[in-house]
């Protein structure tokens, strides 16, 4: 196995010091000359015809200097997903009607927030109130309130995939099992509200610095709906307090503020509360996922079948992903031969659903896992034995899935089964004790390109000065997952310096290259691929200069490391790094030595993504059958991260997913009454505090991805999508109900217990019966476990 000298080292993050010191500027901390303040008009109402908005009071209050609502804007619908633009339905500020409560009707800028406050009581609109729904299944009842008028039945999104004879398979399958599952609407928690400052010059060139995953995003959307060039709006993203999936789109505070220092000739920003947060920002999809699975006795899936209810609420927004992962995910872990799913993203008079972290993965593996550990039950099969049958392996293609080139699955089920003391706990634990498995599958990134540009997917640039230090410039987006540390690493593992000779520049969208953002899982690999390439091909300038007087006709036996470059056969004959760069410098008449790369992922013959993650958890846990409480008491976590390049960042990847799991596996939720959140406070939302934390032992499963940088894959989003259905089946290990809708909260557990003892009771009175009806000799009743074809009589809890 090749050593490195960076890679795979547990390097601090290289923006750790600025963050933990308080220098580190976010979008909140912006702020220039004659700044005004900008506050938005949300609508009290969840379905409403505007009839007519009055700002006369608004503008005549002292302090405020623009109020814009629909009237003012081109009147462009845009959509994030721009591969779906003909269902663009966003207009950013209502123009014909409301959707949410929440929705956003007009936008002031003042010379402080109380006055700007002020004058958003003072904007006076005349509503005329229409039918709303709330419920997706009601919603696509022909009786239903239309919501949009370009889809019918509510029905924003439909996708299918099938492949193998589904219908067959069932009849051939020696155990049919049906279950349906809920998952609930959460927020992604995260520090950092959303914020932005804009600003436009005399010229017509738009400034912005936002908090956002996706610059690009964010400019190109900037762009058509303000009806600009690209090139005149430069975004530029500072520090990020965490997106989760919850920054990637254009939002309608980036939009007020440009529109607003349009008409004012000042800056404008704005900055959402907590409350807006969550009453009026984008969240999670809750989704309604009915499973039907057919299985052979011995374990080996046969046929899958599934339908997928997902509330989309007002707008479509990035549905298009999330009804998309939904189908893929759940197909991406076992070998299954016969597979049909479909899901229908419906508008509701909610919030609209966006990216969050697993991007449609944690809802559907939700159900998935937690169906598996049930069938498993019924049959009498361990359940990591059942998983490891199934388990999907290196070289396998799913149809119109995914092509699978590294899998270390098997691998990881073995070890967090071994590390977590598997076999010795599973079902022999005392009563109130349990554990759990479960296992995921995620992309590298997606090869579609949500934004429709013929741009690259990632570029990056990497200079080299002649004292020995190294610039990496680039656009992708740390949002504090680390990736400008990863960045770094394959940089200086490619040049072969140090982590601290190199500095890396996050830059605008004017001044860095092309990226797309940081979503989908996407950076190490496709920003990462890109860096190498820009690295290596700053090394070849290098190298074409300094072998004729290093004695060499031709450069292919050079090496870089250790900070010099040398003759691979004779190391001792070389140069210094910094001397190199500078005789490369002086060959290209003094231009500096520029390298660039590129990473197009559309020639990988993976699919969905040029390749795929793979994990398995182990989650124990204490219940308290008079209370109801859950404590998760530890979590084994294995990870098929291809090559970790940098195993401290991957623990505390892992770390985190494990939390915010948790939270939506046991107590966040998100409760509505009719469109009206009714818990917008983190004081009532509850978040798992740090104390609350598990013990956690992390496994680095290394596969080494041909795919990858240094043979690296994801560690991101697919780490959190085992975590609640883990809990969930050490639940049912502990206790012995099986709870089917997130979050699992004491009263559910509670009353799961009560009925089961109601269940025992009448089972109970059954058989006392039917001992007095047949005696024991006769009786003829099939033996419990004993699978006939159509026919099983097993535990269906």
């Amino acid at each position: 196995m090749t050593e490195f000298s960076v890679v795979g080292k547990r390097i601090p993050r290289v923006d750790g010091v600025v963050k933990a010191t308080g220098e580190a500027r976010y979008a909140g901390d912006m702020s220039l000359p004659r700044m005004l303040y900008g506050k938005i008009l949300r609508s009290p109402h969840p379905h409403a015809r505007i009839v007519n908005i009055n700002t006369d009071k608004a503008e005549r209050l002292h302090g405020v200097k623009a109020v814009i609502s629909g009237r003012d804007t081109l009147g462009i619908k845009y959509i994030t997903f721009q591969l779906l633009s003909r269902l663009a339905d966003d207009s950013v500020l209502a123009i014909d009607k409301v959707r949410f409560v929440g929705d956003e009707v007009a936008a002031v800028a003042a010379i402080d927030e109380d006055i700007a406050e002020e004058a958003l009581d003072l904007i006076k609109v005349e509503y005329q109130e229409l039918p709303a729904v709330f419920d997706p299944a009601e919603a696509m009842k022909a009786d239903a309130p239309q919501i949009h008028d370009h889809v019918d039945g509510n029905i924003g999104l439909s996708r299918q995939v099938e492949f193998g004879d589904v219908d067959q398979a069932f009849k051939e399958s020696d155990y049919v099992r049906e279950d349906i599952f809920h998952t609930p609407a959460v927020i992604h928690g995260f520090l950092e509200t959303h914020a932005c400052l804009a600003s436009f010059d005399p010229a017509g060139k738009l400034a912005i610095w936002t908090s956002t995953q996706s610059p690009y995003s964010v400019q190109t959307l900037l762009a058509k709906t303000l009806g600009i060039r690209e090139g005149d709006i430069k975004v530029t993203r500072p520090h990020v307090g965490g997106g989760f999936g919850g920054k990637v789109e254009m939002l309608a505070h980036e939009f007020c503020a440009a529109l607003l220092s349009k008409k004012t000739g000042r800056p404008v920003r704005i900055e959402y509360t907590r409350d807006e947060e969550f009453t009026a920002g984008r969240r999670r999809h809750p989704m309604m996922i009915e499973l039907k699975s057919g299985v052979k006795k011995d374990g080996t899936l046969v046929v899958r079948a599934c339908r997928n209810i997902i509330d989309g609420g007002a707008y479509l927004g990035l549905g298009g992903i999330v009804v998309s992962n939904s189908i893929t995910l759940p197909a991406l872990t076992y070998r299954v031969p016969n597979y049909r799913y479909e899901a229908h993203r419906v508008y509701t008079n909610k919030p609209p659903g966006t990216a969050m972290r697993g991007f449609g993965g944690p809802q559907p593996v939700f159900a998935l896992e937690s169906h598996l550990d049930m069938i498993a039950k019924d049959l009498g099969i361990d359940p990591a034995e059942m998983r490891l049958k199934n388990a999907v392996q290196p070289g396998d293609e799913i149809p119109k899935v995914a092509k699978i080139s590294t899998c270390g699955l098997s691998e990881c089920i073995q070890k967090a089964a071994n590390r977590a003391g598997w076999a010795g706990k599973k079902g022999r634990l005392p009563k109130g004790r349990g554990v759990g498995m479960a296992c995921y599958g995620f992309a590298s990134g997606a090869l579609f390109n949500i934004f429709n540009t013929r741009l690259p997917y990632s570029e990056v640039h990497v200079k080299l000065n002649d004292d020995g230090t190294v610039n990496i410039l680039t656009q992708a987006a740390d949002i504090g997952q680390g990736s400008n540390t990863v960045l770094s690493q394959i940089v200086a593992e490619e040049l072969g310096v140090s982590v601290e000779d190199v500095t890396i520049t996050a830059s605008d969208t004017q001044n860095a290259p092309m990226d797309l953002g940081s979503f989908s899982s996407r950076v190490t690999l496709f920003a990462g691929n890109a860096a190498r390439a820009a690295a290596a091909d700053a090394k070849q300038q290098v190298f074409e200069a300094t072998s004729g007087p290093l004695g060499l006709k031709i450069h292919q036996h050079m090496e870089a490391k250790d900070r010099r470059i040398y003759i691979r056969e004779h190391p001792e004959k070389g140069l210094t790094f910094s001397e190199a760069v500078l005789a490369a410098q002086r060959a290209k008449n003094g231009m500096p030595v520029m390298g660039r790369g590129i990473f197009d992922p559309r020639k990988s013959a993976g699919f969905g993504s040029p390749t795929w993650s793979f994990g398995a958890q182990v989650a124990e846990v204490e219940v308290d059958s008079e209370t109801g409480q859950v404590e998760v008491l530890k979590v084994t976590a294995a990870h098929d991260c291809g090559k970790a390049i940098n195993p401290l960042l991957l623990e505390g990847q892992l770390e985190g997913s494990i939390h915010m799991g948790m939270g939506y596996a046991l107590s966040e939720e998100i409760l509505f009454d009719g469109g009206l959140t009714l818990n917008p406070s983190s004081l009532n939302y509850k978040i798992p505090l740090a104390d609350q934390t598990p013990e956690i032992e992390t496994i680095e499963v290394e596969t080494h991805d041909p795919e990858g940088p240094f043979g690296a894959k994801e560690a991101g989003e697919g780490l959190t999508l085992p975590v609640a259905p883990a809990i969930a089946n050490a639940v049912y290990d502990a206790v012995g109900v099986r709870i089917k809708e997130l979050p699992i909260t004491p009263n559910k557990i509670l009353k799961a217990l009560e009925e089961n003892e109601d269940r025992k009771q009448e089972g109970s009175r059954i058989e006392r019966k039917q001992q007095s009806m047949y005696p024991t000799e006769g009786n003829t009743k099939k033996q419990k476990g004993v699978i006939g074809y159509g026919d099983f009589e097993g535990d269906q809890s």
